[in-house]
């Protein structure tokens, strides 16, 4: 599968060699394996080593992965992937897995090919799912389908679905907003990246009643070149604040929690989301490494970074249709990742086939 079709690509591979060209020293380490190959490659370093286990989840025959685009995990410890499946397919967009990779069930045949974020937040005692939705451009006879947000159990039912914001006066059409991931306010409200489209961020409140909107098009402070991924950074010792993975212009940006642009995080190269675990924060890179950031926002370590392999991911980006190619203990372009309960860390890739790997913690 292809996705020409989705021009939020175009920022992508406009900017990813000059990365690759400029990359920064390495964090990178793999300890040796047997020579066998019985033993998982070990990666990062200190308290953030892990074991590196590529190709998680046993999908069961009727689903096929298509690129890997989100990933939550609930309660129970069940584990929520989101994929791109054809347009055209009877393929579920969310497939879900208990903690050893069992199969248990899937849903969402009618967000194909528009699978993208997913969260977990729970309301009145129970979990719910939050699904950002792109919008696709179909293939030759196909409607096209706008994008949106959903809310859902944790078995796909919907509670509401909410489209574009109309009342922002921000779109001229349904088609300009593709929304990509959400975030949730203290107060029961969330947020909406709208990463893929119009690159504005929208704020509703807890009844889902359009609030305000921010961000727009360009590189100044607070406005956005693909605001990708975002999340409320409420780590202890600081005030919650927005955090916006402002993914082209190559950094994360704060924001108070009325829109107001704060500070600007670099040491990034090109990162999707977030994902929180008590002062550590998680960043999927698309540049081919997972990067944890402590308390202060330091890098702690890039997992699985190595200029040279980042190099050969990005050339040409054929990297993604070669699974042959792809190392173990390392990644081409990780689009998602999030934290169990005991700090293990969970992988999705945005690759042709799809690639689920378990990060399971050793230090």
């Amino acid at each position: 599968m292809s996705d020409a079709l989705d021009p939020q690509r175009r920022d992508f591979l406009k900017t990813a060699s000059a990365a690759a060209a400029t990359a920064i020293t390495s964090n990178f380490f793999v300890h040796a394996s047997d020579k066998a190959g019985t033993k998982p490659v070990v990666i990062g370093s200190g308290e953030f080593t892990y074991e590196c286990h590529h190709n998680w989840g046993k999908v069961p025959d009727q689903i096929k992965w298509h690129a890997t685009h989100g990933v939550a995990i609930d309660a129970d410890g069940l584990v929520y992937v989101t994929h791109r499946a054809p347009f055209d397919s009877n393929i579920d967009t969310v497939v879900v897995f208990e903690p050893s990779g069992k199969f248990v069930r899937s849903f969402g045949k009618q967000w194909n090919f528009g699978g993208h974020g997913i969260d977990i937040r729970r309301d009145g005692g129970e979990e719910f799912l939050y699904l950002a939705i792109t919008t696709t451009k179909p293939p030759a006879g196909f409607k096209q389908r706008p994008g949106l947000v959903t809310k859902t159990t944790l078995k796909g039912e919907k509670v509401w679905e909410l489209p574009y914001p109309q009342e922002s006066n921000r779109y001229a059409a349904p088609e300009k907003y593709s929304p990509t991931n959400i975030a949730f306010a203290p107060d029961g409200g969330f947020y909406v990246a709208d990463g893929y489209g119009s690159d504005f961020i929208h704020q509703y409140d807890k009844d889902v009643r359009y609030v305000r909107s921010f961000g727009g098009t360009g590189e100044e402070p607070g406005q956005f070149k693909t605001p990708h991924g975002i999340w409320l950074d409420d780590r202890p010792g600081r005030d919650p604040r927005l955090l916006v993975a402002d993914r082209a212009n190559a950094r994360l940006q704060y924001f108070s929690l009325e829109g107001k642009p704060l500070s600007i995080v670099g040491n990034v190269s090109f990162p999707a989301h977030f994902d929180i675990r008590g002062t550590t924060l998680l960043i999927p890179d698309l540049h081919a490494r997972i990067s944890i950031f402590d308390q202060d926002n330091n890098v702690a370590v890039h997992l699985g970074y190595d200029p040279q392999w980042t190099e050969q991911v990005l050339d040409g980006f054929q990297m993604r249709e070669q699974p042959e190619r792809w190392g173990n203990g390392k990644f081409i372009h990780p689009h998602d990742a999030c934290f169990d309960s005991a700090g293990n860390i969970y992988v999705v890739e945005w690759v042709n086939t799809g690639r689920v790997s378990f990060l399971k913690k050793v230090a």
